[in-house]
This record gives structure tokens, sequence and C-alpha cells, in this order.
């Protein structure tokens, strides 16, 4: 059940582009309309503090640290069949790879900010609490969302100890010196993973899959994007962070988007500074690793960006320099556009969209043939909307 009042049709255009006490000016074209969602839950049953961690399945264990210490990960587990991987940050490991026939995404794990907040999940989903592996510690609760994905929320766990990071550089912006005498030489190193900061997923039950998260974990939105010419059916992605109250946190730790499948889209992890990304982003090059798209920097988030594809396809990031709100700000809305997904930067690429030849894409195609004959939001106005986002 929905935790908001629906509008009656679509709604009028805001006077002169007034937002309605929302944050318009500072990352969206505008705000919400009266009667579109609000973007949180009226009465959550917890608000999560964090995203732990993240889990994938990989047929090649090995092959998949490679890449992961390239990328700029430490091993912080190796056990038969499971690798653990960590940035620099004290907590716990940003995700852990299970040795499986097939590459692929396991579930996200989040952080409950007490551990009263297990107890009252349980009871309102009637899921146990759980004592969770020794390797991890803590204790857990596992769900499922609407779309069929596992998500689980921990509390208790270890907590690892900061490891030496990459400092940012020194900088002499504008007049401002703070260097003198000195040279900047950043090392072509792997950038150093400092902690995971966010993940992607794709529905085609978007709204249903959206509104759990809310309703369940407390998440808020910080930002809603539309197909063009399609508000009045509603938002088709959300950016959604945590709500820690007065404390600001990342503008999205989940983003959640309208599609013909439920998959993994992408996820990112934070770096010192633009130096650290762009070195780190050459020594991957040099390594034989696959840029997808990159660098630049996004409009929802603000994040400086470089994207990379895993042995196995799979899509991950490296980030900067993201927005951070704390619980008064309202949601933002603008209409979902190719163009709109960088404010500079190389143009975005046919493999970042999932446009390019190759199985990803071919599976995706037949998802948009299956997925259209199925009750769920995708429809051929939607991939309508879905094909001029891709050329807009």
């Amino acid at each position: 059940m929905t935790s908001y009042e629906p509008g009656l049709g679509p709604p009028s255009p805001p006077v002169g582009g007034d937002a309605h006490g929302t944050h318009s000016d500072l990352h969206s074209e505008q705000g919400a309309l009266t009667g579109e969602h609000p973007g949180r839950a009226r009465n959550p049953v917890i608000k999560v503090r964090d995203l732990a961690w993240l889990e994938f399945a990989k047929p090649d264990l090995r092959a998949a640290e490679r890449f992961a210490h390239a990328f700029g990960f430490t091993t912080s587990v190796t056990a038969p069949g499971e690798t653990h991987l960590r940035g620099t940050d004290p907590g716990a490991p940003c995700v852990i790879l299970r040795h499986g026939p097939r590459s692929r995404f396991l579930g996200p794990t989040f952080l409950a900010a007490a551990a009263e907040d297990l107890v009252r999940l349980a009871n309102a989903t009637g899921t146990p609490v759980r004592r969770m592996p020794e390797s991890l510690g803590g204790a857990g609760v596992e769900l499922t969302d609407p779309s069929g994905l596992p998500v689980r929320v921990v509390h208790g766990v270890h907590e690892l100890e900061a490891l030496p990071g990459q400092a940012p550089r020194t900088v002499n912006v504008g007049q401002e010196v703070l260097r003198t005498n000195a040279t900047q030489r950043p090392p072509r190193v792997p950038a150093g993973v400092q902690r995971l900061g966010h993940v992607v997923l794709q529905s085609p039950r978007y709204r249903e899959v959206l509104d759990w998260y809310l309703e369940h974990l407390g998440l808020i939105v910080s930002d809603f994007l539309f197909f063009d010419g399609q508000r009045h059916r509603g938002p088709t992605m959300s950016f959604i962070r945590c709500d820690r109250g007065s404390e600001p946190t990342d503008h999205h730790t989940l983003a959640m988007t309208l599609g013909p499948s439920n998959r993994y889209v992408h996820s990112a992890y934070q770096v010192s500074d633009l130096d650290a990304l762009a070195a780190g982003g050459e020594f991957l090059l040099g390594e034989g690793y696959q840029r997808s798209w990159g660098v630049g920097r996004h409009i929802q988030g603000s994040q400086i960006f470089d994207y990379w594809r895993d042995p196995d396809g799979f899509l991950v990031e490296h980030f900067t320099d993201g927005d951070r709100f704390d619980c008064t700000l309202e949601p933002g809305w603008a209409p979902m556009t190719a163009s709109g997904l960088a404010q500079w930067g190389p143009p975005v690429t046919k493999d970042f969209l999932g446009l390019a030849p190759g199985k990803e894409s071919a599976a995706e195609l037949r998802s948009m043939i299956r997925s259209l004959r199925e009750d769920n939001e995708w429809d051929l106005e939607r991939l309508r909307g879905l094909m001029k986002v891709a050329t807009s």
C-alpha cells in the first residue's frame, strides 16, 4: 500500500516555475506538482543508516579479484568460494564475491541504525533475526523486495579498521595558492577505493519497488526523473538517500529506474579526488580493462565519474566530489535525457546505455518484448519514452 495521495489527473505547471518549497535551484529543473509522489513514506518501519555491502556471484574469483585490485579495492577475507573486498575507510567490506556458475548480482545489504530496528523490521515483515556468519559478525534480517531481489539489513557487524589511503592532492585554485615550489605528479596507480557509495537497480515494477524501499527502510528521494511528455504518468527514475535527520548523507545510496527487466545497472565507489580517479583510469587502461564512459561530472548528485566494465561485463563506477543532503530537502523533478546525465564530459556512450552490440543489449531487447506481455508498468508508451531518452 502506497503512502501518498495520487493526483486526480495530469497536474498543471506551476505558475512562474515556482516549486512548492522545494530545492529546484539546487539540483533539478523544478519541484513536485500537486498530487505527485512526495518521495518519502509517512511512517517507515525503520530508517537504515547506510548501504553496508553488495554481493555478487562470480565464476572466476581470481579474475574478479585481479580486476578489483586494479580498480582500487583491497582484499580483507579470502575463504573457500568467497572473497571480501574493502575500501580504506573503516567499516564493513564494500563487496563480497561468492563463487557461482555465472556472474550475477546477489543483492544489497543495508546497515540498521540500532539493534532494535532489526526487531522492528522482523516483526513488521514476519521474518526472523538471524546471526550473521562469523566472518561478518552481528545479526541480520533477510527480506525480498517486490522485484524478487534479496535484501539484507544488518547491525553489529565487525568493523574493519581504517587503512592508509590516497590523500587528496594539494591544488592551487585561482588566486588561492596552497602549493609553492612543488610540482604536481599524481602516480599512475589504482585509484584507492575509500568506500561503497551507491547501487542502481532496474525493474518493470518500478513504483512498487520504490515504495517498498521507502516504506520498509525509510529511504527518501533526492531527485525524480520522468520520460519527456509523460510526467502525468509519474516518475521513471529516482535517486534515493538515507534519512539521518540533520546529518548530511550522499545524494543517493540507491537509485531505481523503470525498465523491461529486473537487473543490476551499476554500483559506485568513492575515491579521494579527480587526480586519483583520472590516474587510476589510466592504470586500468594500461591493464587492458574497458572504460564504459567518462571522465565527466553528473547533474543529479554532481559526482565526477568514470565507468568501467569488469571481466564479466558488470558496470562499476569511480566517483568523487558528490552532493550531500540532510532530511529537509524535498525531491527535485526533471525530464530524463541522455544529454542530461552529465554537466561536462564526453557524450554518453552506447556501452553505458546498454545499446552496444553484445549479450547485454540482446538480453535487454528480449526483455523489452517479453515484458510487454506481462502485468507490470512497462508498456508501449514507456518503451517509446525510453527510446527517446537514448536519442535525446
